[in-house]
């Protein structure tokens, strides 16, 4: 019997370990590990990557979207538009700054913020939209765009899961008024620790996020404002600029895996697989599939040795971190129907095409039962 992880990382170290080894090396001869020149290099080459004439490297994702709210001057009393189905760290960037996440549901079909629901949650405390490229799929920004227009809100991207992704050939990153990246390190681009960064058009917001991941200082030990330890670290740096050379053919390389289940999957009614909009060009962090029986075929394939996971088995407005929210269950409906039947398969630039096709046929066999 196989054994399909969910994700090898190893192999990903084994392609690129001189690489890495000479990053390593690098920095420590360098003897200076924090906001020195890899940090600075990573920043530029991410931003060029990204599109953006500013990069901040922060110390993960959820702080660089806490300090994208923080920079916008968002805070108690203020409202943010979020998903009701992302992962919790999508409103706790929200609650960090004591304002409140607002949570509108996803498209049925993308499982992302869907525009049309948008706008009846807006009110007069309403200051940004924060909506999620879940899974590395584009949500629809344009129309989220104009709303805001409209409304003279903010748009934070939380891109966290979609490096390289792409909406109407742009990428994400580069959509709305600012956007936080994670490199958590199973990401398409992952350090090898927790690490994020802010990237944006608007030199106000890059200027602030940049005091504010500092302590508030940008001449040591002198404090301009009251600030956060939130720092992107040489050696994660150093890291990152290796593997950003890899990311677009990593992501092809997710994008065979990825048209491998959905070709193999089309013609089972059981499952619901992954709508891609023509728009869209996802780069597939996660492939999520939805089965009613989500709980058996997750056993049925870590009996035959596949790996999954489930993205996310409770939704945030259900969570007993947001019990003072008194949510109750039925209140976001699409996200509950979610969460009770997404199951995640195994995709990773190191999986080859016959475990790919090892999985399906694994996952044929439980619906023709």
């Amino acid at each position: 019997m196989k054994h399909i992880p969910f994700l090898n990382l190893k192999a990903q170290h084994k392609e690129i370990r001189d690489e890495m080894d000479s990053a390593y090396r690098r920095v420590m001869k360098s003897g200076w590990y924090i906001l020195g020149e890899e940090c600075e290099s990573f920043e530029e080459e991410f931003a060029r990557y990204c599109g953006t004439n500013y990069c901040i490297g922060v110390g993960n994702g959820l702080e660089a979207l806490h300090l994208i709210l923080r920079a916008n001057q968002i805070g108690e009393g203020d409202e943010v538009i979020v998903p009701s189905n992302t992962y919790i760290a999508t409103w706790l960037a929200v609650t960090n700054t004591s304002a409140r996440p607002v949570p509108v549901e996803p498209d049925s079909r993308t499982y992302n913020l869907d525009p049309e629901r948008v706008e009846s949650a807006i009110t007069a405390r309403t200051r940004a939209i924060l909506p999620v490229h879940l899974y590395g799929q584009p949500a629809d920004m344009d129309p989220l765009m104009m709303i805001a227009h409209k409304h003279n809100l903010i748009v934070i991207e939380d891109a966290a899961q979609a490096h390289g992704a792409q909406y109407k050939g742009r990428l994400c990153g580069i959509l709305g008024h600012a956007a936080g990246f994670s490199f958590y390190p199973g990401k398409n681009l992952g350090a090898l620790g927790d690490a994020g960064a802010v990237v944006t058009n608007d030199p106000i917001c890059a200027k602030k996020v940049r005091l504010l991941r500092n302590y508030g200082s940008r001449i040591k030990y002198y404090n301009e404002v009251k600030g956060f330890n939130s720092r992107l670290d040489e050696m994660q740096a150093a890291f990152l600029r290796v593997k950003l050379l890899h990311l677009d053919d990593w992501n092809k390389r997710r994008q065979k895996i990825a048209s491998v289940y959905s070709t193999s999957f089309s013609d089972i009614l059981d499952l619901v697989l992954p709508y891609v909009p023509d728009w869209s060009s996802p780069v597939w962090h996660i492939y999520p599939i939805l089965h009613v029986k989500r709980d058996d075929l997750k056993k049925y394939l870590n009996d035959k040795g596949v790996e999954t996971l489930i993205h996310y088995p409770v939704p945030p407005h259900l969570s007993n971190a947001f019990s003072d929210y008194n949510f109750t269950k039925g209140s976001f409906p699409i996200a509950e129907e979610i969460s009770d039947s997404e199951l995640s398969l195994p995709i990773y630039p190191h999986m080859c095409i016959d475990d790919a096709n090892y999985v399906v046929n694994i996952i044929r066999a439980f619906c023709q039962r």
